[in-house]
């Protein structure tokens, strides 16, 4: 059946849906007419394949304990080799409500209370949170913005760190949110090296891996036998067909070892079998989805640029980092002059709009905005507008 849901330009109201993105400005503390530009979930109505699929398993009318077999790990390695290289054997796969539920994991199985964990600062919130949480301490190999306009790696502090604060744990985030880093081969070389060097356990976060607009995704352990040795690659369709509701995601071990911790964790959790939805629309979106993936990819790619032209035509003092990879778009006010609490309120307040605030990626994210652009772009050009008035 042909595609339907092609029209990237319409509005779709979502409030009132019990929608995160829309319906809690209020409660969390915002204007309740904020333009919401924050949460990494898109504006547009995913592939009419997966509505159907879905709407085809409603109607059966029973929703008991649902699992799947062969054919759904099938799709899903389809998937991962046509567009990633990427060769999967079927008992890597452990199935989980979410990344950031599979990252406590990570943290509960291979480290123990008071443990170190290393991340790469400024990166996607609920790292940090779920090391914390679980009473682990969080070590940052920061990330620094490069003359080129693109954020790169320390290594000799990434090793450092490692060496000093006894890491067994790395996070990575692959393509990066929320800098819009797409790593190159030969840095997640270097980096993969050292962790192996030193027995170091990489969590490769690779949930925005079907969002590369610059370079090549790189499967960080299909690099390198030594490195599918030592890691856990996160994968989900939730960012790609927009389905972070569904509560479905991949996550793929290699490492028997590892991934017997890693199971028995998510045991002791009491996850056993997950919604009957999320494997319908998963098995959907990777086998009948790919004409609304590359019309939606060519959307965002031309979001992405039009914010690029705006901001340099528009905004001075304001900079839009390169975007090489993901949907997220990292905006630096601080040549505005600004200081992070004046660009708070003109952002919230004056702008009445809701964006990621870059102190929460961490302090090396003070001055800085993620806005998401998946979004129809007359909604994109309002809240530009917004910030243009204001300043």
């Amino acid at each position: 059946m042909a595609e339907r849901n092609l029209d990237f330009d319409s509005i779709i109201d979502r409030r009132n849906t019990k929608c995160l993105k829309y319906d809690f400005a209020k409660r969390r503390g915002l204007p309740d007419d904020v333009l919401p530009l924050w949460v990494a979930d898109m504006d547009f109505k995913t592939s009419s394949c997966i509505e159907d699929a879905l709407i085809e398993r409603a109607k059966h009318g029973i929703f008991g304990y649902s699992e799947v077999q062969t054919p759904y790990v099938e799709i899903v390695c389809d998937w991962m080799k046509k567009h990633h290289n990427w060769d999967i054997q079927e008992k890597w796969l452990v199935k989980t409500p979410g990344v950031v539920f599979a990252l406590a994991m990570t943290v509960k199985a291979y480290t123990k209370p008071g443990d170190s964990v290393l991340l790469q600062l400024p990166v996607y919130y609920p790292f940090s949170e779920v090391i914390e949480d679980n009473g682990r301490k969080v070590v940052s190999n920061d990330l620094y913005l490069g003359d080129d306009n693109r954020y790169h790696m320390n290594f000799e502090d990434f090793e450092q760190k490692i060496i000093n604060e006894k890491i067994k744990l790395f996070f990575l985030c692959n393509p990066h949110n929320p800098v819009g880093r797409v790593w190159t081969e030969a840095e997640l070389m270097r980096l993969g090296n050292i962790c192996v060097k030193h027995g170091v356990i990489v969590v490769s976060d690779e949930i925005h891996h079907d969002f590369i607009f610059h370079g090549k995704h790189h499967v960080f352990a299909n690099l390198k036998k030594e490195f599918e040795n030592i890691s856990v690659t996160c994968t989900s369709p939730s960012k790609t067909f927009n389905l972070a509701s569904m509560l479905i995601s991949n996550i793929f071990i290699p490492n028997p070892e590892l991934r017997h911790q890693f199971r028995k964790e998510v045991d002791a959790s009491g996850i056993s079998q997950l919604s009957v939805m999320g494997l319908v629309a998963c098995e959907a979106a990777y086998s009948k989805g790919e004409q609304w993936y590359q019309a939606m990819l060519a959307y965002v790619s031309d979001n992405i640029g039009f914010v690029k032209q705006y901001v340099e035509e528009n905004l001075p003092g304001v900079t839009m980092i390169d975007t090489e990879g993901t949907y997220l778009v990292w905006l630096d006010f601080r040549n505005t002059g600004l200081s992070v609490s004046e660009l708070e309120n003109l952002i919230i307040h004056k702008a009445k709009l809701w964006l990621d605030s870059g102190k929460i990626f961490g302090k090396c994210g003070e001055g800085f905005q993620r806005i998401n652009v998946a979004c129809p772009r007359s909604i994109l050009k309002m809240a530009l507008d917004r910030i243009k008035a204001v300043f």
